[in-house]
């Protein structure tokens, strides 16, 4: 079943920087106002020239808007992850999180078999974006096709704010 707009984050850890640094998604967004950005890879060309970077370059806008963090997860490790913020530049702006063996993806009901543009058959994350308040899934965007820039771009997530 795909996430929906009313559904409550799912109880799943993904991991910061390292494997040790489990960060429980469900907690770290109770009681907040967060911005979840999914990519199907880090270091991607489309992810790294154009899509997470601007959800970088308007982390002030959502915070004038009572956003209270913006999280980036791809099914990559917490190195890969860690090393694509540092070269993003992503800093305190945008918390890059490791969805490893994908639990968080398949609880969204948001994977993807991307071999055909990867070339991996590994299953991976859709392009989406959403707003959470206390948990609590507000505004969700989702690719049609999974990995296309239209709807779930930083200024159409804004937009709805």
């Amino acid at each position: 079943m795909t996430i929906k707009c009313g559904d409550k984050l799912p109880n799943v850890y993904l991991h910061e920087n390292t494997p040790d640094s489990k960060v429980n998604i469900s907690e770290l967004a109770a009681g907040k106002k967060v911005i979840i950005v999914g990519v199907p890879g880090a270091f991607t060309p489309c992810c790294s020239k154009d899509y997470v970077p601007d959800f970088i370059s308007d982390c002030g806008k959502y915070k004038s808007k009572g956003v209270d963090e913006i999280l980036c997860i791809s099914v990559n490790d917490p190195y890969v992850m860690a090393a694509w913020g540092k070269d993003l530049n992503a800093g305190e702006k945008v918390r890059m999180l490791a969805d490893g063996n994908g639990a968080f993806t398949k609880a969204l009901g948001l994977e993807k078999d991307f071999a055909d543009t990867l070339g991996t058959s590994s299953s991976r994350c859709k392009r989406f974006s959403m707003y959470a308040e206390d948990g609590v899934v507000k505004k969700l965007f989702v690719e049609p096709d999974g990995h296309s820039v239209t709807c779930s771009k930083s200024e159409n997530l804004l937009s709805q704010l």
